[in-house]
Parts: structure tokens; C-alpha cells; sequence
């Protein structure tokens, strides 16, 4: 993943206002985003619906007006909802819920759960967003999470966060849903819209050329991030999120996608080489793709090797822009939660041009 700068960086140097920007592993849509305040036209998919979701709600972004209007016709029907429906869905959740969330927070939470129609409604996606912002995170650093303590990265799992909360002796907190999300809608539209409004699908990257084909041979730049090699599960590290999305109630592993982690680098890469391929007709002759890679046990020697195989399998006139530019690992957030563990050496960013 790359931080907002980075994909404002790429738009400025590789395209012009009114081109077309695709991100195929859109994550928390930073690209579309960035590209958006830069009045291009933006594109942007991802498998994950935890992704989808985040990434649709920049893509397409209502006024603070509507979901002001929106949330106060939440909170009205809440108010109408007899305590015993919604009691009982509580009591049907495993133990991890009444530990992780105060009695009246869990109760607004299923009630939004219940109710936004995120998949459907630009203005109930832009709230879910904003709730799965909310989900959970340290509440020692910031008031705005609806959790016990948590990183507000990744859900760790139920049976160690009971023990995390047990042994530390930590209590969630009553967090007032609804104030809470229209606080961060105001922090969000207070200054208005984005110039340009953008696409995003639920997509595996290998159909993307179907899914958008109206868009095909438009594509003036990708900037994208793909699942790094032998490092993260999404799936499993976003199983809160997901749940609030109307996933399982506990953490899964390949449902949502089976290439969410490889740990074999020969699979791997021919992930890779099939999802350039699955956008190959989306790009313009000339088109400039730009990826940030990592992987576990990787040198920016075997990532180039990589890069370059299936860059040049999806497109054979490819050609390297510049030189591989490495960053050092980042602190991450679970290291608080989990000290000791590995992550990734660091990432390396390519450029390539391919026509």
C-alpha cells in the first residue's frame, strides 16, 4: 500500500486533467481518490468487499446535506426498533461481541448493519464507510473508535483479543454511534466534493477487461498495490469489517478470494502476469503502469526479475521507466498488539511503460 502523496505524485507526472487512472487492487481507493482531486477520470476495482465498499464511497461521494438527512432517518427508526429484536440478534453473536463493544454501541452498530444498503445506495455506502472507519482501532489514542482496544489496521482474532482485554483488564466504551459518524462525515465534505466523480466495481482483476469494457483502450496510468507475496490474508485480517458488510461473525480464509495470499512465489507471479493481462484491453497504447510490491523474503533483485516476467507476459514491448525505488518497512500498527512478530523487509516501487 502507499500513502496519498505517493499517488498524487504518479498522476502529476504521468498524466494530464480529463485522463483515465485505474487502480485494479483498489484497497482504500487512495488512488481514485487522489486522481479525482486532480480532475481525472478514475477507475478503480477490488475483490474485497471491505475494499469495494471504502473505495465506492470516495468514488462516489454525496453532500453532507444527504447524509446528514440520512443519519437523522437512521437514528428516528432506531429509536422505534423494540429492544428485544435487536437484543436478540446480540445474544446470538459469539462472546467476542460483548466484549469488544459497549451494550448500547453494539446495539446501533447491528441496527446500521441491518439497515444501510451499502452495496446499492451511494448515501448508505459513504455512512457504512465511514463506520468500517469507525470499527474498531485503539481507543486510548483516539474517542472516535467504536471498539475496545484494537489496531484500527487489521481485526485481530476473537480468542486472542479476549485475552488481550482480559489480561490488561480493559472494558469497552459507551461510543454514540451515530454522533460519532456525523462527526467524520463533517470532517469529510465540510469543504465540499471532489471535481470529478469515478467507477468502482467488485471485481476479480482477471475480468476487469469485461467488467468495464466500456472503458476499454482509455486508461492513460495505473497506479496500483497488489497483495504483497506470503504477507497479510485480507480476509482474515478484515473479518470485523466484513461482518459489518453482512459477512460471518468469526474469521474466514479464502471465501471471498483464493489468491488472497500465496505463499509460493511461482504461483504468485502467475497471479500477477494474469492480472495484467486482465486489464491489458482497458489500456491506452503508451499507457504507464506504476506498482508499489513487496513480499516476505524478497530482494528488490527477485521482485524486478518478477515485475519484469509478467509485465512483459501481458505485454511484451514493456519497458522499465526507471530504476526499482525501495522505502523502508514501516512501523506497524500490531506490533503494539503483537511484539515480535515479522512483516516485510520493505517495498519497492516500478515504473514501466507498455507500448
Amino acid at each position: 500500500m502507499f500513502p496519498p502523496e505517493f499517488a498524487r505524485a504518479q498522476v502529476a507526472r504521468f498524466t494530464q486533467p480529463g485522463d483515465v487512472v485505474l487502480d485494479p487492487f483498489s484497497g482504500r481507493g487512495t488512488t481514485l481518490l487522489e486522481a479525482s482531486l486532480w480532475n481525472r477520470r478514475t477507475l478503480a476495482a477490488d475483490i474485497n468487499p471491505v475494499a469495494t465498499c471504502v473505495t465506492g464511497a470516495k468514488a462516489r461521494v454525496p453532500s453532507l446535506a444527504a447524509v446528514n438527512s440520512r443519519l437523522d432517518s437512521l437514528r428516528d427508526e432506531f429509536k422505534s426498533v423494540p429492544r428485544e429484536e435487536i437484543d436478540a440478534e446480540r445474544e446470538s453473536l459469539p462472546p467476542f461481541f460483548k466484549k469488544a463493544f459497549h451494550y448500547w454501541t453494539l446495539r446501533e452498530v447491528l441496527f446500521l448493519r441491518q439497515h444501510l444498503d451499502w452495496q446499492a445506495d451511494d448515501i448508505d455506502r459513504f455512512i457504512a464507510a465511514l463506520a468500517l472507519g469507525s470499527l474498531h482501532g485503539e481507543m486510548d489514542h483516539s474517542k472516535s473508535y467504536f471498539s475496545n482496544q484494537m489496531p484500527r489496521t487489521i481485526s485481530t482474532k476473537p480468542d486472542y483479543s479476549l485475552r488481550y482485554w482480559q489480561k490488561h483488564g480493559l472494558k469497552a466504551e459507551r461510543k454514540r454511534v451515530f454522533d460519532l459518524i456525523g462527526k467524520r462525515a463533517q470532517l469529510r465534505l465540510g469543504k465540499g466534493l471532489p471535481p470529478q466523480q469515478g467507477v468502482a466495481v467488485r471485481s476479480d482483476v482477471r475480468s476487469l477487461g469485461r467488467v468495464l469494457l466500456p472503458w476499454e483502450q482509455s486508461v492513460r496510468l495505473v497506479v496500483t498495490s497488489p497483495p504483497y507475496l506470503d504477507v497479510t490474508n485480507f480476509e482474515e485480517d478484515q473479518w470485523l469489517r466484513l461482518w459489518f458488510l453482512g459477512g460471518d461473525p468469526e474469521p474466514t480464509r479464502r471465501r471471498i478470494s483464493k489468491d488472497d495470499r500465496h505463499s509460493n512465489a511461482n504461483r504468485y507471479w502467475r497471479f500477477i502476469a494474469d492480472a495484467w493481462k486482465g486489464i491489458a484491453s482497458l489500456l491506452a497504447p503508451d499507457a504507464t503502469v506504476v506498482c508499489r510490491i513487496s513480499g516476505r523474503g524478497q530482494t528488490v533483485e527477485s521482485l524486478a526479475r518478477g515485475m519484469m516476467g509478467t509485465m512483459r507476459a501481458a505485454f511484451p514491448d514493456a519497458w522499465m521507466l526507471q530504476a526499482p525505488r525501495s522505502s523502508a518497512p514501516r512501523r506497524r500498527q500490531t506490533d503494539n498488539f503483537r511484539p515480535g512478530t515479522k512483516g516485510i523487509g520493505g517495498e519497492v516501487d516500478f515504473a514501466f511503460r507498455v507500448g
